[in-house]
């Protein structure tokens, strides 16, 4: 069972609703080591004084915010909590919105949300309401050293817990080197377009999670295996690079994607029906 990493309560007008929050996301990652390469011997860090270079013991550490140069206010955790006592145990709803609403830019990263100790029907009604209503809930929560813009979202049985980020964490895309709206001015034909538009159809299905994993990291372990077992790999050819200036038939590579999706198409609907 993940690790509770926050526990408080919902504030949804003047009721409280007890919660704890948990991952939402599982990451599998790689776990590379850093290695001297003369010895193979793993490589460590250590934490020391930049004053003295000798090592700093881990109870001797403490955190510190540098007002001035040179000069710190030092903070601790039991700090962080008694700055703002309400804000640290509690999620305040601000809002409620439509889902589509909110874009997806602005989603950063899920926590479940599991009722404590005597909030069952607190949760239970606070789901049912948006799950009615069709609506999702705005807030802000304090976790750690800031205060985050969240959504909470009724997911089935569950509330959803989604961080958001604030407008000022989106980079403006206008200062991209974005080509045209104007299709006739880049060249782009009514029949280049329908084609991309059959090929968009062609490839069409239903949004099925379960059929995606992370292929590049299947191929990374594989090829870590084999050089474990033998020593050696094979030599990977990189694609051709198109040449500067070089124009492309964007037709004709639409014709063909179309084809290949088409082709996909029939091949597992005989494998249905066979």
């Amino acid at each position: 069972m993940a690790q509770k990493i926050w526990t408080g309560s919902i504030g949804f007008g003047l009721v409280n609703i007890p919660v704890s929050v948990l991952p939402g996301e599982s990451r599998e990652e790689l776990d590379f080591t850093l290695l001297d390469e003369r010895d193979m011997s793993p490589i460590g860090y250590r934490k020391v004084s930049k004053r003295t270079g000798k090592e700093v013991p881990r109870n001797r550490i403490v955190r510190g915010f540098e007002y001035a140069k040179g000069r710190y206010v030092l903070v601790t955790d039991a700090d962080l909590r008694r700055a703002s006592p309400e804000r640290t145990r509690r999620i305040d709803i601000l809002a409620f919105t439509d889902h589509s609403e909110v874009d997806p830019r602005y989603y950063d990263r899920p926590y479940y949300l599991e009722p404590a100790a005597g909030g069952e029907k607190g949760y239970a009604l606070f789901r049912e309401a948006l799950q009615r209503t069709g609506k999702i809930a705005i807030a802000t929560v304090v976790m750690r050293t800031r205060q985050y813009l969240a959504a909470v979202i009724a997911r089935d049985s569950v509330l959803v817990l989604d961080l958001l980020r604030y407008p000022s964490e989106l980079r403006d895309p206008g200062k991209l080197a974005l080509p045209s709206e104007n299709l006739k001015r880049l060249g782009i034909s009514g029949k280049e377009v329908g084609m991309a538009e059959r090929l968009v159809d062609e490839m069409a299905a239903p949004w099925d999670p379960s059929k995606y994993r992370d292929e590049y990291q299947d191929e990374l372990m594989s090829f870590i295996k084999k050089r474990a077992k033998t020593g050696e790999v094979e030599e990977v050819e990189e694609p051709p690079k198109p040449k500067k200036g070089e124009v492309i038939d964007i037709m004709d590579l639409l014709k063909r994607s179309v084809d290949r999706a088409g082709d996909g198409r029939a091949r597992h609907r005989r494998r249905k029906a066979g």
